[in-house]
């Protein structure tokens, strides 16, 4: 049986004197309070009282979460794929993923409403998979598939249709706000381009794209260049423009920084194939996270030569997923903690710089994959998942 919490069982004494004064009232003029009532207002007070504990109960089993579950109005029919805030406003974000998903928070993500792009018909919106979204200060960016490039200039209450060339190489996959009517986007094929017109022209940073660059790289005549052979499945973007991207096959990545003219094709050292990969604290000269199959996690030294073709050396951690791949890795800001999403809808963390880690028992079973983690400062952050998972983190939970 639950224990009533203080408060509850003031309430409940309350409520019995209560009862007792109506009595006492009513043997002063009108017939007195029967047996019955007399007990069924007790059991009405013992009712008040198990209630109102369990929901100290439940708002204190809250409160020891690292993360709490987000009810979104979609239900668990669609899959979120990226979420953005406001840089200057923490408050005020929005999310995309499957069936045209559009949401807009105004209290930091707590609650969510489902918002419409007003250039598109509702029965054409589902179709799309809105993939990514962001944002500077009012000026926000989306994409999706099929091939579609949304903007905003007054923080989402109307948006314009972008036209992109039909001989742009490869989709879409990145789009990064940078300012007024700037933005920077990438492809699958590892073009990188910017506008500062709102995207009516775009100037490549890239000389050539990826598929160009191994291309190269295979024919150039150097031992183990047939190694680079393969397609792109993702690219990630750190905070200072720097990108990543990881071969299909998982046997090398790429890596490219402004000022480059060619992206860097890197080995893998390791047996095991590539799972996925990152940035260590968002920035690529912290060094690369690089899960393998299998559970492995490992990390580069931040000192590593970026600039050569050569395997760079990854040391591995002990994260011992039993197992299961690691699908992402996020740091939080400013401190030593680290979260990790593994397979299975599991978030694993640790609080010494990756030295140790344990799984997270608080959100138990999430009820679908987890597959990304994003921090926005030290205390917001949200983890996204199939079925319409949205957790939103819970700082005061999360001791460092």
């Amino acid at each position: 049986a639950r224990r009533a919490a203080p408060g509850t069982a003031v309430a409940a004494a309350a409520e019995r004197r209560a009862v007792r004064m109506r009595c006492a009232d009513e043997r002063a003029g009108e017939p007195s309070c029967t047996r019955r009532q007399v007990l069924d207002s007790a059991a009405a007070a013992a009712l008040l009282a198990t209630v109102a504990a369990g929901r100290a109960e439940d708002a204190r089993a809250a409160a020891e979460q690292s993360w709490v579950r987000v009810d979104l109005p979609s239900g668990e029919n669609v899959t979120v794929f990226d979420v953005a805030f406001v840089p200057t406003n923490l408050k005020k974000g929005w999310l995309v993923g499957t069936r045209g998903t559009v949401m807009e928070t105004s209290n930091g993500g707590v609650t969510w409403e489902p918002r419409a792009f007003q250039n598109l018909d509702a029965d054409d919106e589902i179709n799309y998979r809105f993939q990514q979204i962001s944002f500077y200060q009012d000026e926000g960016w989306v994409i999706g598939k099929p091939t579609i490039m949304l903007h905003t200039k007054d923080g989402g209450k109307s948006w314009e249709r972008v036209q992109l060339s039909p001989k742009l190489p490869g989709d879409p996959v990145l789009v990064t706000a940078l300012g007024p009517n700037s933005a920077e986007m990438t492809t699958t094929a590892g073009a990188v381009y910017t506008t500062d017109n709102g995207g009516r022209n775009w100037k490549a940073q890239v000389k050539e794209t990826i598929d160009a660059t191994l291309n190269r790289t295979v024919s150039s005549g150097v031992s183990g260049a047939s190694y680079f052979t393969g397609s792109i499945i993702s690219v990630l973007r750190d905070r200072t423009g720097s990108y990543l991207a990881v071969s299909s096959r998982g046997n090398f990545f790429l890596t490219w920084s402004p000022g480059q003219e060619f992206w860097i094709p890197h080995g893998r050292d390791t047996a095991r194939r590539i799972q996925a990969m990152g940035f260590v604290d968002d920035d690529l000269s912290h060094g690369l996270w690089m899960s393998t199959r299998g559970g492995g996690l490992a990390f580069s030294d931040p000192s590593a030569d970026l600039l050569s073709a050569e395997a760079l050396e990854f040391k591995k951690v002990d994260i011992r997923s039993g197992g299961y791949g690691i699908l992402d890795v996020a740091f939080r800001p400013n401190t030593k903690e680290i979260w990790a999403t593994v397979g299975g809808g599991s978030l694993w963390v640790s609080r010494d710089a990756g030295k140790s880690w344990s799984r997270d028992s608080s959100i138990g079973k999430a009820g679908g994959i987890i597959y990304k983690v994003k921090f926005f400062d030290k205390d917001t952050a949200f983890a996204l998942g199939a079925n319409g998972i949205l957790l939103r983190f819970n700082p005061t939970a999360s001791t460092v």
